[in-house]
Parts: C-alpha cells; sequence; structure tokens
C-alpha cells in the first residue's frame, strides 16, 4: 500500500529516467550527427531532379570525422566557387563551416584522429554496413 509520502519518490524516479536520454550532446556525438547530417544532404542534393550541372562538378564529400584530412576536406568544399545561386548548396557549405568550426574551436582537445590518409577520403572503401558512403 503506499502512502501519501511515497507518491512523490515514484514520479520523481520516474521522471528522471525519462530525462536521462536528454543529457546534453557530447563534442564527439555533435561531430559525428552534423557528419552524418551533411552527408544526408548532399546526397539528397544529388539526387534531386532535376540535377543542377553545378551540383554535378561539386567534389565529392565523404566525411570520415576520424580521419584529420577531413579537415582540408572540409575547407576546400566550403572554398569551392561553383553553385553559389543555389541555395541547397549555400545551406550544405554553412553546415560543412559549423562542422569545422566546431571540429578546431570547440571540440579541438576532444577529437582523436585514428589516421591521415587523404586517399581514403577520395576513394572511400565501401563496407556493406556502411550505406552513408557518399560520392558525387
Amino acid at each position: 500500500q503506499a502512502t501519501p509520502g511515497s507518491l512523490p519518490l515514484i514520479s520523481t524516479t520516474f521522471s528522471m529516467e525519462e530525462g536521462s536520454g536528454s543529457t546534453p550532446p557530447t563534442c564527439y556525438s555533435r561531430i559525428l550527427s552534423l557528419s552524418k547530417e551533411i552527408m544526408t544532404s548532399f546526397k539528397n542534393l544529388q539526387n534531386t531532379e532535376p540535377v543542377d550541372p553545378c551540383v554535378e562538378m561539386l567534389p565529392k564529400l565523404y566525411l570520415d570525422i576520424h580521419n584529420y584530412c577531413v579537415l582540408a576536406k572540409l575547407r576546400n568544399f566550403v572554398a569551392y566557387p561553383a553553385c553559389q545561386r543555389v541555395p541547397q548548396v549555400s545551406t550544405l557549405k554553412e553546415k560543412i563551416r559549423s562542422l569545422y568550426t566546431i571540429m578546431i574551436s570547440f571540440c579541438r582537445r576532444d577529437l582523436v584522429f585514428l589516421t591521415d590518409d587523404c586517399d581514403a577520403l577520395e576513394i572511400p572503401i565501401l563496407t556493406p554496413t556502411d550505406p552513408s558512403v557518399i560520392q558525387s
């Protein structure tokens, strides 16, 4: 039998369990989710019909946040002069700029790069478990 004093304890415990999934993102989780969001946006941009000719000329975009060369890849993509008139490309470049800023500023000390293989970002190895690999 529940006493009047035990009811708030039960509801408090329940609300704490619900709230545990809403912890603030770590630097790593934010970088990982933003890189996936960027790759999805790039894929959607490439699959939109009709594809603008400048979109077809964009550099390949495969992001591996564990590869040190990803920083140069992000800089180069943002600096690519084509497609300034395509709003989706401008939006994509803003997301990429944000990711770059997060990686070199806010999360610089939290990142661990496992490789510096720049070729791996140009011709990524396709694995059956990684459908997020995107090429132009």
